[in-house]
């Protein structure tokens, strides 16, 4: 039974983006808040269990990019419908995730298998864009925290996912062209 609780624990993630969007659009910041950090508390555990118990799987190697995209994708939309971030940052991050699961589609279907792997850019994009997240619902809670933080914080993640879905597309058309040399 305990080989499933990393699926488990992800699957949790996945499906608490519904009420984390909830909560933000109903302005509950405080649990909002509150079910991010548990949401947080899964991404951990998730990994640290599926390697203590020798329990690793490429079906969660799959679910868990697609919960935490999942949960950033709902936190952007639900910040900006609220108000409490642009619309260009939030289609920002969701148009770059759009175009490296559609070049990793074409690659697939026009190259072959591409093992995908996250770049360390890309591990800093998801961890600045999570904790982008926990500024802004603090920052409802929290009126010490200035306004000039979420805008450099908004900043600095526009020109990390820029960068990292530059370097994703970079990478991937590189191997692409070197595939079909190999071919020819």
């Amino acid at each position: 039974m305990l080989r499933y609780l990393p699926n488990g624990l992800t699957l949790l993630r996945l499906l608490l983006a519904v009420p984390l969007g909830a909560l933000i659009l109903r302005e509950e910041y405080a649990w909002a808040l509150g079910t991010g950090i548990i949401a947080g508390l899964t991404d951990a555990l998730d990994g640290f269990f599926a390697r203590r118990l020798g329990v690793l799987s490429r079906f969660g190697a799959a679910l868990d990019p697609v919960a935490d995209k999942t949960l950033v994708t709902v936190m952007f939309l639900s910040f900006a419908s609220v108000g409490l971030i642009p619309w260009w940052l939030a289609l920002t991050v969701i148009a770059r995730d759009a175009i490296i699961v559609t070049g990793a589609l074409c690659y697939h279907w026009l190259i072959g298998p591409l093992e995908f792997s996250p770049t360390p850019l890309s591990k800093a994009n998801m961890f600045l864009q999570l904790a982008f997240c926990v500024l802004v619902l603090l920052a409802q809670l929290v009126p010490a925290i200035p306004d000039a933080a979420i805008t450099t914080g908004g900043f600095l993640v526009l020109v990390i996912a820029v960068a990292s879905g530059a370097d994703y597309v970079t990478s991937w058309t590189r191997k692409a062209l070197a595939a079909r040399e190999g071919r020819s």
